[in-house]
């Protein structure tokens, strides 16, 4: 036993110790171990492990993600979990984002522009004497309040000469930031954020087939992603799914078609899930395209970015379809922490009087 808690990661050997009350997630980022995560609140499960020897609690948020089935496989999840002695786990590790630092930078909004009728595109360059942000495509940034909270959105670009850096922003009914965004903010105005964040990257260790799979705004990690691997010229073949409630909500459609016409090895497939506002286009549940088009997923490689719903009802399909879970990347962060704990309290029946 060792004055603080030790975890050791199976598949590498690699260990590291985790401050009094720290999660392994936070100890894992410290001793510059990059592991999965998203959402950073117990709710996505894209940081899952297993534990094989050891025992963690939860004492910030309860393991959501987790489902009795997995508990009995002994799954836990880093983002939350805090050791209660020296733990032995399997899990997954990220090695292109480990050496890329994270740091808070004070950038300047170039341009503003309208996507939707409820989403605003914003380019964002790094202010006067500040260093672009090295990033990877498909990870996101935090925009710092300035009363502590912060506001997560996925970068919509690849890195860029400039430093330029591109965001979807949902309006939000109720959303004050969001709000703010879509009536006040204007061209010059300054924002400070921190990034990057997130393990939601290419792997370009694969030769497999690759399917990408978008809600709503959850297009933007990907169409980075997209375009990541579109400017490397790869021969993978290459399925794109962007589901949304109506027809206009799918706001860069052309350019996803544009793919699809230009890049031989990439096809797009729609989906509206409300057929009064489909005008055409296929109409469902965008996981259910997927399964329907591809249901055996053994020999692919599946992306998937957008709202905790949708994450939750794919992820048990694509398992069951056969692909390797080592082998599903997600990303799932819609709401910022401050509402996902609202959404956790209230999933837990606990109430502030």
């Amino acid at each position: 036993m060792h004055p603080v808690p030790i975890v050791t990661l199976k598949s590498s050997g690699r260990q590291f110790p985790v401050a009094i009350g720290e999660t392994v997630l936070e100890a894992a980022q410290r001793a510059g171990v990059a592991l999965p995560y998203s959402c950073r609140a117990g709710v996505c499960g894209s940081c899952k492990a297993t534990l094989l020897e050891g025992r963690c609690e939860y004492p910030r948020n309860p393991p959501l993600a987790l489902d009795a089935g997995a508990l009995a496989h002994h799954a836990v999840l880093p983002c939350q979990a805090v050791p209660c002695g020296d733990l032995l786990l399997e899990a997954r590790e990220v090695a292109s984002v480990e050496d890329i630092a994270r740091r808070q930078l004070g950038v300047v909004v170039a341009a503003k522009w309208r996507l939707a009728a409820d989403v605003i595109g914003l380019r964002l360059l790094p202010d006067r004497g500040e260093r672009r942000l090295r990033r990877l495509p498909g990870q996101y940034l935090d925009v710092l309040l300035e009363d502590g909270r912060r506001r997560p959105f996925s970068i919509a670009n690849g890195p860029q000469r400039d430093g330029s850096i591109e965001l979807h922003v949902r309006h939000v009914a109720g959303g004050g930031f969001t709000s703010w965004v879509s009536d006040v903010l204007e061209v010059g105005d300054r924002l400070r954020v921190e990034g990057p964040l997130g393990t939601f990257v290419p792997r370009e260790d694969s030769e497999r087939p690759m399917i990408f799979m978008a809600g709503g705004t959850g297009f933007a990690p990907v169409k980075a992603i997209v375009e990541h691997f579109i400017a490397l010229g790869t021969r993978r073949p290459m399925r794109l799914y962007w589901g949304a409630r109506s027809a206009a909500d799918l706001y860069l459609r052309a350019l996803a078609e544009q793919w699809a016409r230009e890049v031989p090895n990439l096809a797009f497939h729609a989906v509206v899930s409300h057929p009064a506002l489909a005008e055409g286009l296929r109409t469902g549940l965008v996981h259910e395209a997927v399964l329907a088009d591809q249901p055996d997923l053994a020999g692919h490689d599946l992306y998937m970015s957008g709202p905790p719903a949708m994450i939750d009802a794919a992820h048990p399909g694509f398992l069951a379809a056969g692909l390797p879970e080592e082998r599903l990347y997600y990303d799932s962060f819609e709401y910022a922490p401050d509402v996902l704990a609202a959404i956790i309290a209230g999933r837990a029946g606990i109430h502030d009087d």
